[in-house]
């Protein structure tokens, strides 16, 4: 005879809530889309989708032409910080570079812009909309502002009304955009070009720098 069979009780596996369900799943999938978006780190919370500034009336709006090598029209959904860099061209204006990135759609000889130039007499020329991308700052470009400077020598160092105009300029949009001062960086930073170049070569003077921003 075959060995009697025990009744067992099954033993139910525990259900979570529908209700709770879901909410674990939109909990995990904000935490995921934080940590794979572009800037997502400590500073990522930024400005996403922010709308751009009126921008005052010491900054003169010159936008360059809509094209692929200079101003491609790509969103920019979020502005995670502010990269500074030199024009690496001495004596020459703001309103040349400016220019030179307009002259891009015709030339195709590469792809470069800057969302503002700033002048070796202080004055500062907007290139592109604060709400799109500009090519300058490499992987860092489709979640930056960029700024780039003018200087009278090979040295980079820039004038006292450069200086000045960068101070005011980034500390606006600092104020604008919640940024922090980690948030400040130098094309250095990103792909460890020597641009600014004075700043690079003398890093008491980027502290400085930051210093008279968030003073």
């Amino acid at each position: 005879m075959s060995a009697p069979t025990r009744n067992r009780r099954r033993r139910r596996t525990p259900v979570l809530p529908i209700a709770a369900l879901l909410l674990l799943v939109l909990v995990l999938g904000f935490v995921l889309g934080r940590m794979t978006a572009p800037g997502g780190g400590a500073h990522g919370q930024n400005a996403a989708a922010k709308e751009p500034p009126q921008m005052p009336d010491w900054v003169t709006a010159d936008l360059l032409p809509q094209n692929k090598y200079s101003r491609p029209g790509t969103a920019l959904t979020q502005v995670n910080g502010i990269v500074i860099h030199y024009v690496g061209n001495p004596g020459t204006t703001a309103q040349q570079n400016r220019d030179y990135f307009a002259g891009l759609a015709t030339t195709h000889a590469t792809s470069a812009s800057s969302h503002f130039v700033i002048g070796i007499d202080g004055e500062i020329i907007q290139c592109v909309p604060l709400d799109e991308v500009a090519y300058c700052s490499n992987n860092r470009n489709y979640d930056t502002i960029s700024i780039e400077c003018c200087h009278p020598g090979e040295d980079g160092q820039f004038t006292q009304e450069t200086y000045d105009s960068l101070v005011r300029l980034t500390a606006f949009l600092a104020d604008y955009y919640g940024l922090e001062r980690a948030d400040i960086i130098r094309h250095y930073d990103v792909t460890g070009k020597l641009c600014p170049l004075y700043f690079v070569e003398h890093e008491d003077a980027w502290a400085q720098f930051k210093d008279d921003v968030f003073r």
